[in-house]
């Protein structure tokens, strides 16, 4: 059996999924006519450790804010592109999962192509096929971006494969420090963009980002050693300046520009920042009023040398809310300047993520808590980035034929398929819903590793995600679960139901089962029934380790 459908077997089999058990009173009815050791191991396995309460205001407070459907996008890694859209036919497979999420929000994620290889990408219009070059795989980096990348007219044109409406942002090359090749692909791209076969699906180009994390050029070879923000701007503007007038970018067309892009920030007027690109007169100039969007880069940690790390750290709350609270200052000087700001490229670890961590049903409670979270520090939307093979993918969207985690050969190629991150895509559609104009507030829960969220339709209470962020690991001998007593502000509940993701361990990579339902299946599309709790609103309900629970209320 492949390494992704490796789990640990259970301390016991049971006879019916136990993460669905409401609690370990019911639980022991279940058990009835087992032995009394096999009752005792049963109840041994699931114990509460505590209450928690929770208040849930039924008019949203004055901190909910706007949560756009979209909140979660992708970036994908632009060398291969085709192989996630498809270049000659559509990738049903990637349409499929794509699909499942706008079924729930009525708009489709949105699309960023570029990241790395985005800067080692250059135009010649008479190929069809890319031509790529890629270094040797490694234990570390077991599917490298390609270094060499030349496209023609058909790598834009897939576009047309995507989902009708979805909304595109797609990079030029900036890296190499050539106006002419940046320009050529930026009309490449507005001219697939302009072809009939995707202005009829309304898919549409909302910007172009010149460069992929420019505060690293000085240190990754695109520029000589100590390249500064103000070199920067100054080269952006040049840059912009021409591809604006190439392309027809102005105040009133649809497509803008995506602007830094950078890996990290300084949260200061110096150094790479926000703040410190305004301070140097980016906006002052023409082309800055052309920016539409702010976008910045971040990972959690690294794995690029090789030094691996703890699920249990990447899912910490404190260390989720501290990873991003540190670009507070930022997103607040961008909005104060009436521009949109996004991550642009964010995961959990850096170098494609690291192994027996970014690949399990943990990194998926990370993702939706880090998700969710991002709104409150006025974050727009949250771009997780994806590359074929790497190991913290929501989607594997084509056959592998080497392990995403060392490289080997595998002894059967692996067909598409979800990892499980993309529950957390699946979540957080639901959770936010389809009507457009739904706001959010992270409730106010004492545990350390409970996180939840309250969701307004309107100002009215709809939904609510808790998320329980302590690792049941398959070492681990027993699994605690918390109970939650709700109680309501400015009004109550008549009634709610519940929805449960069930995880055996956070370390398992595959498994998982959203109410009912797994989205491993071979063409991406739900398999199985849906399963919903009541909810007894007096009595509240139990979460356990490692386990996301979503509410639905009725007023």
């Amino acid at each position: 059996m492949l390494d992704r459908l490796k789990s640990p077997p259970s301390v016991l089999v049971f006879p019916f999924p136990p993460l669905l058990l409401p609690s370990c009173e019911r639980y022991a009815m279940y058990a009835f006519g087992l032995s009394l050791a096999a009752t005792i191991s049963l109840l041994s396995l699931i114990t509460h450790t505590k209450s928690v309460g929770i208040t849930v205001p039924i008019i949203a407070p004055n901190g909910a804010v706007q949560v756009a459907p979209t909140l979660i996008g992708f970036s994908l890694e632009q060398d291969r592109w085709t192989d996630w859209a498809g270049l000659n036919s559509r990738n049903q497979f990637f349409f499929n999962v794509l699909e499942n999420l706008k079924d729930l929000t009525n708009e489709p994620p949105f699309i960023r192509i570029g990241a790395n290889s985005e800067d080692n990408t250059n135009y010649n219009p008479s190929i069809v096929e890319p031509q790529l070059v890629f270094p040797n795989p490694t234990t570390t980096v077991p599917y490298p971006e390609a270094t060499k990348i030349v496209v023609g007219d058909a790598y834009y044109e897939a576009a047309r494969f995507l989902l009708p409406n979805t909304h595109v942002v797609w990079g030029v090359n900036f890296g190499q420090n050539n106006l002419t090749a940046a320009n050529l692909e930026a009309k490449a791209i507005v001219k697939a963009f302009g072809t009939s076969a995707i202005k009829s699906q309304g898919i549409v180009l909302d910007a172009i980002e010149i460069g992929n994390e420019p505060d690293l050029y000085g240190g990754n070879g695109h520029r000589p050693s100590g390249y500064t923000s103000t070199q920067y701007v100054k080269e952006w503007t040049a840059f912009a300046a021409n591809i604006s007038a190439a392309v027809g970018i102005s105040q009133d067309s649809n497509t803008k520009f995506w602007g830094a892009s950078f890996a990290g920030s300084s949260h200061s007027t110096s150094g790479f920042s926000p703040q410190a690109i305004f301070n140097e007169g980016l906006l002052n100039d023409p082309t800055g009023q052309l920016i539409s969007t702010i976008s910045q880069h971040h990972y959690s940690g690294s794995f690029c040398s090789g030094s691996g790390a703890l699920l249990q750290d990447l899912m910490t709350k404190a260390r989720i809310r501290g990873n991003l609270t540190i670009f507070a200052p930022d997103a607040q000087t961008v909005r104060g300047k009436k521009i949109d700001y996004v991550l642009g490229e964010t995961n959990s670890f850096s170098c494609h993520g690291t192994p027996g961590v970014s690949n399990t049903a943990g990194a998926a409670l990370w993702s939706l808590d880090y998700a969710l979270f991002a709104t409150q520090v006025q974050v727009s939307r949250v771009f997780f980035h994806e590359g074929v093979g790497f190991k913290y993918n929501f989607i594997q969207p084509v056959t592998l034929t080497r392990s995403t985690t060392d490289a080997t050969p595998l002894p059967n190629p692996l067909p598409p398929h979800v990892q499980p991150q993309y529950y957390a895509a699946i979540i957080a559609a639901e959770a936010i819903g389809s009507s457009g104009n739904t706001r959010i507030v992270e409730l106010t829960i004492s545990d350390a590793s409970i996180s939840g969220y309250a969701f307004y339709e309107g100002s009215n209470l709809a939904r609510a995600v808790f998320i329980n962020l302590r690792a049941f690991l398959s070492t681990s001998t027993s699994r605690s679960q918390t109970h939650i007593d709700l109680t309501f502000g400015n009004g109550s509940a008549k009634s709610a139901t519940l929805k449960r993701l069930a995880i055996k361990h956070a370390d398992d990579t595959a498994g998982l089962n959203w109410a009912g339902q797994t989205y491993e299946s071979p063409d991406g599309k739900a398999i199985g029934s849906t399963k919903t709790e009541s909810v007894d609103l007096q009595k509240g309900f139990d979460i356990q380790d490692t386990a996301i629970v979503l509410v639905s209320f009725t007023l």
